[in-house]
């Protein structure tokens, strides 16, 4: 394996090793966790709000623009998609949808935990070369994965994981420019 190799692959495990754990604020971390519910109005725009206060100040604006997208996709696909596993239901109840945000000075990650258990249909590639659309391109686009396709080209990485008792999250990594613009807490 060259060494750009090697530095890549550290440098993934490094990042791993951080969205596992709470970020500390003693180095310039910081952590928030927001619950909403689907069936309230403004869900994704609550959700989107909150990405900027959480971020003003810490990040590039582009990041922040960027993350305020992909969180409003990510709480858009529960609203419109998520069906909770059976044991999670309550008669009457709403969907309950968790928002974590944990921010490094090198890292930002957010995590959409929702109650169904469903894996997401995460893209994989181009759907189609642009030169094949031409003028039809509302007729080509695909049905879903459009969300998860708009988050994988903004984040630097895009996975899910199993909930220990049902559900799921999805996750997203924004790599930030080795701590550049953040400003500690």
């Amino acid at each position: 394996m060259d060494a750009g190799k090697a530095q890549s692959v550290a440098s993934e495990l490094d990042a791993y090793a951080h969205w596992f754990v709470t970020p500390d604020p003693r180095s310039g971390g910081r952590f928030l966790a927001l619950t909403l519910f689907a069936e309230c109005a403004g869900t994704a725009r609550i959700a989107r709000d909150t990405t900027s206060v959480f971020l003003r100040g810490a990040v590039p604006d582009e990041v922040m623009h960027d993350a305020r997208l992909v969180v409003s996709e990510l709480v858009g696909n529960v609203v419109n998609h998520a069906v909770p596993d059976r044991h999670q239901t309550r008669p009457g109840g709403c969907r309950r949808i968790d928002v974590t945000f944990k921010l490094y000075p090198k890292w930002f990650f957010i995590g959409v935990t929702d109650e169904d258990s469903t894996a997401p249909l995460l893209p994989m590639g181009d759907w189609l070369a642009p030169e094949l659309v031409g003028e039809l391109s509302e007729a080509v686009l695909p049905d879903s994965g459009r969300g998860l396709m708009i988050a994988q080209r903004v984040a630097t990485a895009v996975w899910w994981t199993p909930g220990e008792q049902g559900g799921k999250t999805v996750w997203c990594r924004f790599d930030l420019d080795s701590g550049a613009g953040l400003t500690p807490v």
